[in-house]
C-alpha cells in the first residue's frame, strides 16, 4: 500500500498543512468539506507538495 506525506496551502487562511496518508484522493476531498477542526473551516486548500513511500513508517 503506497503512502503520501502532503502539504496543502489555504489562501483564505494563509497557512500551511501538513499530513500523511494512505488514500490520498480521498483526504484532499475530505480537508475541502465543512467540518469541525483546522482544515474545516475553509475549503480552498490545494496541493502544493507530495512525497510518496511504501510504507507508512517511513512517511514520518
Amino acid at each position: 500500500m503506497e503512502h503520501v506525506t502532503y502539504i496543502f496551502f489555504s489562501g483564505i487562511k494563509n497557512r500551511y498543512y501538513i499530513g500523511f496518508t494512505s488514500n490520498f484522493e480521498e483526504r484532499i476531498i475530505r480537508h475541502n468539506q465543512k467540518s469541525k477542526g483546522f482544515t474545516g473551516n475553509v475549503n480552498d486548500w490545494k496541493v502544493v507538495y507530495i512525497e510518496k513511500y511504501e510504507t507508512k513508517e517511513l512517511t514520518q
